[in-house]
């Protein structure tokens, strides 16, 4: 890019518009949109606030759905379509996934965030990015990084350890960055211990670049640039949208302050995403898709996966054939919550609501409805009668054979740009409900939300139970489907349901103050929390109930080398329909500074009745690693690990412990290493060995509580112990340790 002048090399490093960046010389203008669930395109003039209209897209469930599924198969065919749709509108990047971790269920952003597990979140980065980058469209992974609430997240700063950000908030951008290879990728607005992300070199160009091997084009949140020089420096691409400040990168430059070879590597990278997604810009816009009817029935199938059946007693599914009255009550089945608010507010094509999908899929049952409890209007509307709006929804309970009651969150209750203040049922909807379960009617509770949802004393007196999400515009449609047996239940929580938000591990530290947020739990986040401490939970992580049953069996677990091991199973469907499984495998450690077990493998299998198939997986180093702060490493230890096989993260099916030989990694000593590290290096103790021989003969009567002192003690304490020890010989003894570790190496 030597051709280019330091104006035009400056002006790549931030947007043309609120949309596009800037083309100057070969490099051709990209347009971006906004889309985790749907194409949200506004053409180049749109707002960044989300205020004005854009073009009807297919609006897909939310990641707290399509999560659900727990098909990568799925999940890439989402973002296939959504490839399609956007490179018929010339679309070049497309903002999404979001891959942050569900720290907390008051997150305000959950909806658009896969799960509390890094490795799932993972998996779904990767299906997403290879859907949508196979339409020559990139994918943009965001945010990155740590950015887990909504409060002051322009500003505050997330105060966390190393260890709890290499095994809790990193891993499902490195997985998605090595496996999916995506050709860009955003920085969140946040601070990551004291330093924001735009500007965190660290993040940027360390960790991302060189530890990772992204060669993508990293640009910015609107609005989230502080500095835009030290911007630039740190390794951020682009800034979004523009500030109009590109002369303080000229001024930099030409003072020296920034060399003109970051410029040079900038507009390399921007080159780059340009030529690979040329394809997305060629050819004439299609003037009507004909591609709608297809995403509309992958809507569908998608949504279907996603619902979460989470309790049954067996009045599920809803005889086609009885005539027999139903009851469907709540706003929600008439006027459905099917996306969340904010930047990815999608203008649907064609949105399906449950009551009408219910009259046309029972046309020889009497379906009433009563909307139960107003939805709250902007504008200061009126609101009807509360007390009416129950009565109504009674009367009508008590003269039907079954009642389906639609709650959940309201589109207020969560969207960007503010986190939710609880996790209940609203106080008109628990008394709705309430009031229906009196009635004696048997009942249905279909939620919707983009976060788990408080179940109070009412889930233990209701029939069912359908964690329904946000599920996008078909998602009526595929409600619709399940309640009716069309198709069975299999989705699967990506986030534990606690009994109360009291519960959850991040409680005491959400979200911070004075412009701070502490992660205290450190790795423990949602399951890993709840099943350390045995605490009860209204439903555990990876749980979902079924209209088949299945069976698990022929358990192998083998190590395939010192630090991976495989996995084979059986599966089998062992009751009458057609469903999914999705067995589970979590690894168990042996060593007590780790959470119980991690999910580190899974499997979604479709089978019909009696019929079974094998699952072989391999768990590859990572699934046994653990994070080394003092070493800035990946370990993996020698020692015994236990596979389960689970439904859930709390129904374990089959466990297996194998041995593993480690890495064989010695760390080196210091004059700083304990004792302890020096007698358990293979090194160390070679040459440490006599001196504690001769300390300890000294001392033949020492209680074990002075051996636990003496082992936790530096070694270059051992100077004042009057035993012939200074800094000289104590340094000479760590090179010898050390020299023999070298010689070892070399063979």
């Amino acid at each position: 890019m030597q051709s280019l002048s330091i104006e035009q090399k400056s002006s790549l490093t931030s947007g043309a518009t609120t949309w596009t960046s800037q083309g100057v010389g070969d490099i051709e203008s990209m347009h971006m949109s906004d889309g985790p669930h749907g194409l949200r395109y506004q053409g180049s003039d749109g707002d960044s606030l989300g205020l004005g209209a854009s073009v009807a897209s297919t609006c897909f469930p939310t990641a707290a759905g399509l999560a659900s599924t727990w098909d990568r198969d799925m999940v890439r065919r989402v973002g296939v379509a959504l490839g399609e749709e956007a490179s018929e509108l010339h679309v070049s990047m497309l903002l999404g996934p979001g891959l942050n971790i569900k720290r907390s269920p008051l997150g305000g952003r959950n909806f658009e965030y896969a799960s509390e597990d890094p490795f799932l979140a993972g998996s779904y980065g990767i299906a997403f990015v290879e859907g949508v980058q196979s339409q020559g469209v990139s994918a943009v992974p965001k945010h990155f990084a740590v950015n887990n609430q909504e409060t002051d997240r322009f500003r505050v700063s997330a105060e966390l350890d190393e260890r709890t950000l290499r095994e809790i908030y990193l891993p499902a951008f490195e997985m998605t960055v090595r496996q999916a290879r995506p050709w860009a990728l955003m920085c969140s607005y946040n601070k990551v211990n004291g330093v924001y992300a735009s500007q965190n070199e660290r993040l940027l160009t360390t960790i991302l670049r060189h530890e990772w091997g992204f060669d993508g084009v990293v640009v910015s949140d609107w609005g989230a640039v502080s500095d835009r020089v030290a911007a630039v420096k740190a390794g951020l691409d682009i800034e979004m949208p523009p500030s109009n400040t590109d002369g303080k990168i000229v001024d930099a430059v030409k003072s020296g302050e920034c060399d003109e070879s970051v410029l040079d590597t900038v507009a390399d990278r921007i080159s780059l995403l340009a030529r690979r997604t040329r394809q997305a810009r060629s050819g004439s816009p299609r003037a009507a898709r004909q591609s709608i009817s297809e995403h509309d029935d992958l809507a569908r199938k998608a949504a279907q996966e996603s619902v979460v059946m989470l309790k049954n007693t067996g009045i599920l599914p809803l005889s086609t054939s009885d005539s027999s009255s139903i009851a469907v009550i709540g706003e929600f089945a008439r006027t459905p919550r099917y996306q969340g608010g904010g930047s990815s507010h999608v203008t649907a094509l064609h949105v399906r609501n449950l009551l009408d999908e219910l009259r046309q899929a029972l046309p020889n049952r009497e379906i009433t409805f009563a909307p139960g409890y107003a939805v709250p209007r902007q504008g200061g509307s009126e609101v009807p009668d509360a007390q009416r709006l129950v009565d109504e929804a009674v009367r009508q309970a008590k003269d039907a054979s079954v009642a389906l009651v639609s709650l959940g969150y309201f589109e207020s209750d969560e969207s960007e740009g503010s986190d939710r203040s609880g996790i209940s049922l609203s106080d008109p909807q628990t008394k709705l409900l309430e009031a229906v379960i009196a009635t004696g009617t048997p009942t249905v509770v279909i939620l919707s939300g983009g976060g788990v949802i408080q179940l109070g004393d009412w889930a233990d007196q209701v029939d069912s139970i359908l964690e329904g999400w946000l599920l996008g515009q078909a998602g009526g449609a595929a409600l619709a489907d399940i309640l009716t047996g069309v198709v069975s239940p299999s989705g699967h929580l990506n986030e534990t349901i606690p009994r109360r938000l009291e519960d959850n591990p991040s409680y005491l530290h959400f979200p911070g103050s004075h412009g701070e947020v502490v992660y205290g739990e450190g790795l423990y986040v949602g399951y890993r929390y709840y099943d350390t401490m045995n605490l009860p939970v209204a439903f555990p992580f990876g749980f979902g109930l079924s209209y088949s049953t299945f069976s698990y069996g022929d358990i192998e677990v083998e190590s395939v080398d010192a630090t991976s091991a495989r996995v084979s199973l059986t599966v089998t469907n062992t009751g009458s329909h057609h469903a999914a499984a999705v067995p589970q495998i979590y690894v168990r450690s042996n060593q007590d500074d780790r959470p119980v077990h991690e999910l580190k493998g899974f499997e979604r299998v479709e089978l019909d009745p009696g019929e079974g198939t094998s699952v072989a997986l391999k768990l590859d180093e990572r699934a046994f690693a653990t994070w080394d702060a003092s070493q800035q490493r990946w370990r993996t230890y020698a020692g015994d690990y236990t596979i389960e096989i689970g439904t859930s993260s709390r129904d374990i099916v089959h466990s297996k412990t194998i041995t593993l030989r480690g890495d064989g990694y010695v760390p080196p000593l210091t004059v700083m290493s304990t004792i302890g590290e020096w007698m358990a290096s293979p090194y160390g103790v070679r040459v440490l060995k006599p001196l504690v021989d001769r300390i300890r003969a000294s001392a033949p009567d020492s209680s074990p509580e002075m051996a636990a002192m003496f082992a936790q003690m530096p070694l270059i304490k051992l100077v004042s112990w009057g035993i012939g020890l200074d800094e000289t010989k104590i340094e000479a003894m760590t090179s010898a340790a050390n020299r023999l570790k070298e010689e070892d190496a070399k063979g």
